[in-house]
């Protein structure tokens, strides 16, 4: 057998698994940016939909991406994917299939970070059933599988517009029809700051997220020829590091103060704009691109703080408006030499041809992803009687009321002893 076949696809494995490991990432992240009386059920519903999806994205996701006799919408074919050999791909197509798999597993754990607190959990149920049948698929075949983005030369190398825009404006959807948390707004429009449990759980997890994205990115050369993913994934640490630092200083500069949670998020604004565009930009331009993402990301969240959009996890300006940015990056900075696909940037003598491909994907892309999403969740209201537990249930914290036991036992039981006693 063929040794670069055994060397793509041992390195594509290799790279499934970091991707599915940065699920844990999630659920750190998660967790520790919200409350502890929730803090295992987003540990439990991230494990939940991500085996929920796994067996849509087998039934049907992966066949609508990547089957032939394509439509304009979708692919036809490989459904309930067998584990059969497909044509060209250069390495075991079993492997290519589960790292396909990971990154429709990540897309909807972003989307459901704009349920975070406040959503019943059979909402979770239905929705990772046909985000990951009828949202996500069809956005990654016109951009990955051969559509009609990808036959104008849409650039997103590794999911900038595909996983991560993808699941924010899905988290929109959610986050508008779910209304904000109780108590996260005053009757005369001011907000009150909800903190997260556990700021070092939430720093762990971005760093588990930090390490995993050099298989989301690196990974996605999937393959080892002449060492082209070590490039990719020197791009990626750059982006990153500048997004924490950028996001740092600008809140330092206007706060008085380093916030963390504020630093944590520029660094994965970071890798999510360097995602799209981690193989088609110079190192110099990866650096721009992440520290661009670490202002973004600060102004975003207080963007969408004032127009009473109640983002617990932050998706919509991690995901969302640093995807954006990621996206529209490579039609400025995409070199002669490095754009496989499309045009060079606009910096690089390509004018705005590439750029307009990059914002019109974006914005196709993003309005689907979002009108789909919403549609899907007003139908799913009416059939279950709301998307939102009862005020009475978000105030004793989904742990109890939709799992009936705490994340964190011994501190409940204390204070309900106390409770019971006082």
């Amino acid at each position: 057998m063929d040794i670069n076949y055994l060397m793509n696809s041992l390195w594509v494995m290799v790279s499934a698994v970091l991707v599915i490991f940065m699920l844990g990432g999630f659920i750190l992240l998660e967790a520790g940016s919200t409350r502890m009386k929730n803090a295992g059920h987003i540990a439990g519903k991230t494990i939940f939909t991500f085996g929920l999806a796994s067996i849509v994205f087998w039934a049907v996701g992966f066949g609508f991406i990547f089957g032939e006799q394509a439509n304009f919408l979708v692919g036809l074919s490989n459904f309930f994917y067998s584990g059969a050999e497909l044509a060209d791909l250069g390495l075991s197509s079993p492997v290519f299939f589960l790292f396909q798999l990971a990154f429709a597993g990540i897309s909807i754990t972003i989307a459901l970070g704009g349920f975070a607190e406040r959503a019943k959990l059979s909402v979770y149920l239905v929705f990772t059933i046909l985000f990951s049948a009828i949202v996500y698929p069809v956005v990654a075949h016109w951009i990955w599988g051969g559509g009609w983005l990808a036959e104008h030369g849409k650039q997103d190398f590794a999911g900038s517009t595909v996983v991560h825009l993808t699941g924010a404006m899905a988290a929109l959807a959610a986050t508008i029809l779910l209304k904000p948390r109780i108590g996260k707004y005053n009757k005369d429009g001011s907000s009150n700051n909800i903190y997260g449990h556990n700021q070092v759980f939430t720093a762990l997890g971005v760093l588990i997220l930090w390490v995993g994205w050099f298989g989301f990115n690196a990974g996605s050369t999937v393959s080892v020829d002449e060492g082209f993913f070590g490039f990719v994934a020197l791009n990626t640490n750059l982006a990153a590091g500048a997004g924490a630092v950028a996001a740092l200083l600008i809140s330092w500069v206007v706060l008085g103060k380093s916030d963390v949670p504020t630093m944590l998020n520029g660094g994965l604004a970071g890798l999510v704009a360097i995602t799209a565009s981690c193989a088609f930009v110079d190192t110099w331009a990866a650096v721009v691109i992440g520290f661009v993402a670490g202002l973004l990301v600060f102004y975003s969240v207080r963007f969408f703080e004032k127009r009473k959009i109640d983002d617990p996890i932050y998706a919509l300006s991690v995901h969302g408006a640093a995807g954006i940015w990621g996206t529209l990056s490579t039609g400025f900075f995409a070199t002669p030499e490095l754009a496989t696909v499309g045009l060079p940037g606009l910096f690089y003598g390509g004018g705005l041809t590439q750029l307009g491909v990059q914002a019109m994907g974006v914005a196709v892309s993003g309005m689907y992803a979002f009108v789909v999403s919403f549609v899907i969740l007003v139908i799913t209201k009416k059939v279950l009687s709301g998307l939102r537990v009862s005020e009475e249930e978000e105030t004793m914290g989904l742990d109890i009321s939709e799992h009936g036991s705490y994340g964190y036992p011994e501190v409940f039981t204390v204070i309900e002893s106390k409770s019971v006693h006082s």
